[in-house]
């Protein structure tokens, strides 16, 4: 594929690489299988990326900016802590649903680089993309909603991973849309409880 810029053929290989963990799982996305599925030479993949491993933290900073930026869209100036917590948190549920196969390829990839040594740092950058990216998400939404933290905004965010990890996998499990909102109008509640308004300086 010549002519192609760097950037749309980096693109093009994880959009292949998350066809190929959806349907054969981490093991089967080797790095033939992927160029076979975008239709690319060996070389053109190691024109994009130095290593296998480089194209899969590239993967999973695609998947997660893609899950915050949904959050992100969500957020309105003038929401209460706990509207623009709820409202965040229904944004990202409504991505899990819209596209399953997304979240099941990143809960694959962690659980294979757990299973295999050497690789285990993927899994470890996986979960810290994931803080960061909440992390940013509560700074933004806090500001919109004039309050603060009473405690670290990255307890905070480790605490909205944690719930929404569980959320995910659970409905994964069961497709039970309506169980997975009544948890988080339950975790919208508990997490505004951490917030408070901001105290003005004078």
């Amino acid at each position: 594929m010549a002519r192609i810029p760097s950037s749309e053929r980096r693109e093009m290989l994880v959009q292949a690489a998350l066809r190929v963990i959806a349907r054969h799982g981490v093991s089967g996305a080797t790095t033939r299988a992927i160029v076979a599925e975008a239709g690319m030479s060996l070389a053109s993949f190691h024109y994009a990326f130095r290593s296998h491993s480089e194209m899969m933290r590239e993967l999973v900073s695609h998947v997660v900016d893609a899950e915050v930026e949904s959050v992100f869209s969500s957020l309105r100036l003038g929401s209460d802590i706990r509207r623009a917590l709820r409202d965040g948190l229904g944004a990202y549920l409504e991505y899990v649903v819209a596209d399953p196969g997304h979240e099941q390829v990143m809960q694959e990839l962690m659980h294979y680089a757990l299973r295999t040594p050497g690789l285990e740092h993927l899994a470890a950058e996986q979960y810290d993309a994931y803080r960061a990216g909440v992390t940013r998400v509560l700074v933004e939404g806090a500001a919109v909603s004039n309050v603060e933290w009473a405690m670290p905004v990255e307890d905070v965010a480790r605490l909205v991973v944690t719930v929404t990890d569980g959320v995910t996998l659970a409905w994964l499990a069961d497709r039970d849309t309506a169980a997975a909102e009544r948890v988080l109008d339950f975790a919208a509640d508990s997490l505004a409880a951490l917030a408070r308004a901001r105290e003005r300086t004078t």
